[in-house]
């Protein structure tokens, strides 16, 4: 028995995604405008960071829109995946910006060229006000879509790496250290790897369908096992089609007592009752079974 709930969270957040990628490239252009006249590596490693982000916001603004389309015969659940393989393709770009800042931070380690600090460390203070405008923005979407979250993750990324480009401005400023601008690239990239390995990762467990992280499963089987004329449950699983939309589907074993298609209709409203309001479950899918069904089953199966 299907449960309706609302299918994925992000079409609510398309305009401020579209505001961010605004201001990101917005501030993208100054970067690398900066960047390439005062020869600062960190500027430009921020600004191909925010270049990925720029790509990601795009990546999930189309995802927004495709996943709106309705399904056909081969994809009932819709085309909701889109999301979180939009989001899969932005950590794959953010950890290949995090390999070219690296390997360009470690050959000027070697040969520090001279910063223009004055114009470097106002290109970051402009680039740290839009990323925090930017975190305002996109904070409460971050915690009900992937793909949303993403997005806020990266320009989190952008707001450190701002204050990395600061410090090392700064240094070069009061200390003459030119070596500080390869560093903070090195910083950057520090503070890009780990977001893109944490994305990469909920995408991943979303494609191969395990448990969401806040559902108990043994919660829910006692929640079923709660319900009156439920004796027995087998075969549960919970996966997630997209960030906001997880689906359950299970066996249950009824008694003696449910006999009629009545009977049937109280129990299935019961389960759906329960586990809608206590996991927030999108759909959910009841095979009823009698007792010793699960042996037809099994003989059915060999």
């Amino acid at each position: 028995m299907g449960h309706d709930h609302a299918h994925g969270a992000g079409v609510e957040h398309r305009g401020r995604l579209a505001l961010v990628l605004g201001l990101t490239l917005a501030v993208l252009v100054l970067q690398v405008v900066v960047g390439t006249l005062t020869g600062s590596l960190a500027l430009l490693a921020d600004a191909g960071h925010l270049l990925s982000d720029s790509l990601g916001l795009v990546l999930a603004l189309a995802a927004i829109a495709v996943a709106q389309r309705p399904g056909g015969p081969r994809s009932t659940y819709g085309r909701h995946r889109t999301e979180v393989l939009a989001a899969g393709a932005n950590a794959l770009v953010l950890l290949g910006i995090c390999v070219v800042i690296a390997v360009n931070a470690v050959r000027r380690l070697e040969d520090p060229p001279s910063i223009e600090g004055g114009w470097a460390l106002v290109a970051g203070a402009i680039g740290l006000a839009v990323n925090v405008l930017g975190l305002v923005i996109l904070r409460a979407g971050a915690k009900e879509s992937l793909n949303v979250r993403g997005a806020y993750l990266e320009v989190l990324g952008d707001a450190l790496g701002s204050v990395a480009v600061i410090g090392s401005a700064l240094l070069i400023l009061t200390l003459g250290w030119d070596a500080a601008d390869p560093v903070a690239s090195l910083v950057i990239a520090a503070l890009v790897l780990p977001r893109a390995v944490s994305l990469l990762r909920d995408v991943a467990e979303v494609l191969l369908e395990t448990s969401p992280r806040d559902v108990d499963l043994d919660q829910v089987r006692d929640h079923i096992l709660g319900v009156p004329g439920v004796v027995d449950v087998h075969d549960l699983h919970v996966w997630t089609i997209t960030s906001g939309m997880p689906v359950m589907s299970a066996h249950v074993v009824v008694d003696d007592t449910v006999v009629a298609m009545a009977d049937a209709h109280d129990v299935l409203d019961h389960l759906v009752t329960c586990l809608s309001q206590h996991f927030d479950v999108a759909h959910s899918t009841f095979q009823l079974e009698p007792t010793g069904h699960l042996d037809s089953e099994r003989h059915g199966h060999r």
